[in-house]
């Protein structure tokens, strides 16, 4: 969901005009929206466990002689489509790997400021009830 999706219903929240069954029917968006955010976050983090696990494999192989120790990482690579393809530039996938690291690190050095202003509130449970 975009950031003016999140400002619009926010608006149309505050419109005193809007009636309980207007108010279901972004409830039911809502939930929709969450459980797919949840579903993409559970297959991201597999993705990034199985990653993880291949470059911990291609250390270890390596630390052990084996005769090829990249095959954990170019194997996982294949599977996700991510292997380069024949002719692409080596030297942009270096470039965009050393980007990547200058952006994490200016990240972890500055992090974003908190928004001053309105505290965002937090749906916890089902039992919350909305101000009137």
């Amino acid at each position: 969901m975009t950031r003016s999706e999140f400002d619009d219903i926010r608006a149309f929240l505050a419109d005193e005009t809007t009636n309980a069954g207007d108010l279901r029917g972004i409830a039911r968006t809502l939930i929709d929206d969450l459980e797919h955010a949840r579903m993409r976050e559970a297959v991201l983090r597999t993705y990034y466990l199985r990653l993880l696990t291949a470059a911990r494999a291609t250390v270890a192989a390596e630390s052990a002689g084996a005769p090829d120790p990249l095959a954990f990482v170019t194997h996982e690579l294949a599977e996700r489509g991510q292997l380069p393809a024949d002719g692409e530039a080596v030297q942009r996938i270096l470039s965009d790997a050393r980007t990547a690291t200058a952006l994490l690190a200016g990240l972890e050095q500055n992090p974003p400021a908190r928004p001053l202003g309105m505290r965002t509130r937090r749906c916890v449970g089902t039992a919350r009830t909305l101000p009137r």
